[in-house]
């Protein structure tokens, strides 16, 4: 088994990137529910799941490692052995070739952390899977959470006061009770995240406290922890490429699947329909095991804009899982002069996929905005996510101290 010493402090690589051409359908999740987030518990048995597939011709030798980061997902100044149990890194043995599917493709899977290579400590972590034991040969990267729950957390979303966005906008109440004795300053050893439907792109980070004492802390400001409610997700059901689903249009050419163009949804009302948060997961209605027996295609993607006319200065991006929920040239739009659309086209396993469109100033780097598109409702059903770290005094790194999902609809935590 290779073993090498991966410190910190080598080259940055970027959260959730797949770097390899061949490389796709990365999916990391908690045992058996596609649908999570990858949280496991510090020192527990939880487990999360790794598929991917390689359309490469050849079966290649994947490796993998864990990197501790910081709050802000800056690998921390430790070495490897200073927050892993075992081997440094470990091969993906679990693999087989794709059967029935008229796409060839090798889909490896593996189940984390093994018991030779865990990590000892709570905090960020990037699941980073490259070639033949070489790190330099970066296949792509993965987010995933290691908690030690020491914070209570208590929250609920509700409309905020401000008149302007009491309609648009949805508001976190927390309080945050820390079980610390060596907390000193909490301003500076308290970092918050808040992750809406796990977008890292409009993540309210680090806001300032309205009331500190003690361990006590909480976030209650007008405009502290105010979220766009944005819309509920499109659909596009892709579980079978025979028996077309109500959002598919034609396939043609045996794997180009056109869907249902979306129109702009800014002046329409409100309507509920349950979706899964810009989440998708793998799965087939014309197959047995969807991990291997399930087809590619590439999808066609059709945003209509008011009088067939493109937005003034603004890029329009795919949001959702299927682009890994950022905004660059894999989920950016190209506007069809003829068509007067939007159009983007990707290449998807067959599965349900939820996504949305997003608009961002092609002149700043301002946080992008939902509702010039799919207009946003205080409304709408939002799955959030706050993360608590902690630094002591004697640490080079996060905690993980909390992690806590609360749903807007019912306000519950799950």
């Amino acid at each position: 088994m290779g073993c090498c010493i991966f410190l910190g402090g080598a080259a940055q690589t970027e959260p959730d990137k797949v770097y390899s051409p061949t490389v796709k359908a990365v999916k990391l999740f908690l045992q058996n529910d596609q649908l999570s987030l990858p949280v496991i518990r510090l020192n527990s048995a939880d487990l999360i799941e790794l598929h991917f597939d390689d359309l490469g011709k050849n079966i290649q030798s994947y490796y993998y490692t864990f990197q501790l980061c910081d709050a802000d997902w800056q690998p921390c100044q430790l070495s490897a052995f200073d927050f892993i149990s075992g081997y440094i890194q470990q091969r993906i043995t679990q693999y087989r070739n794709s059967s029935i599917a008229a796409t060839n493709y090798i889909h490896y899977q593996a189940l984390l952390p093994e018991y030779n290579c865990k990590p000892t400590k709570s905090g960020n972590y990037l699941l980073k899977v490259f070639l033949n034991g070489d790190t330099a040969q970066l296949a792509f990267t993965k987010r995933f959470y290691v908690v030690d729950q020491k914070a209570s957390i208590a929250a609920r979303v509700v409309q905020p006061l401000n008149q302007d966005t009491y309609l648009t906008h949805q508001k976190i109440q927390l309080k945050i009770n820390l079980q610390k004795n060596d907390m000193v300053n909490a301003l500076q050893q308290v970092k918050l995240t808040v992750l809406q439907n796990a977008r890292y792109d409009n993540a309210v980070i680090n806001p300032q406290p309205t009331f500190l004492k003690g361990n006590t802390i909480e976030y209650n400001g007008d405009d502290d922890l105010v979220f766009e409610g944005g819309n509920e997700y499109h659909w596009a059901d892709l579980r079978s490429f025979r028996f077309l689903s109500d959002r598919i249009v034609k396939v043609s050419n045996g794997s180009e699947i056109v869907l249902q163009p979306d129109a702009a949804r800014k002046t329409s009302q409100y309507l509920y329909w349950q979706d899964y948060d810009g989440m998708f997961f793998i799965a087939s209605a014309d197959n047995v095991n969807p991990w291997w027996q399930t087809e590619y295609g590439t999808v066609v993607f059709t945003l209509v804009p008011p009088n067939h006319q493109p937005y003034t200065g603004k890029d329009i991006f795919l949001s959702g899982e299927l682009v890994a929920n950022q905004l660059n040239e894999n989920s950016k739009m190209e506007f069809n002069k003829e068509k007067g659309v939007y159009e983007k086209k990707i290449l998807l396993k067959q599965g349900y996929y939820n996504y949305n469109y997003i608009a961002k100033d092609v002149t700043d780097n301002t946080k992008p905005e939902t509702s010039l598109i799919d207009g946003s409702h205080w409304e709408t059903e939002n799955q959030y996510t706050i993360l608590v770290y902690y630094r002591s005094l004697s640490n080079r790194y996060d905690e993980l101290v909390g992690a806590y999902n609360l749903n807007s609809r019912t306000n519950v935590a799950f």
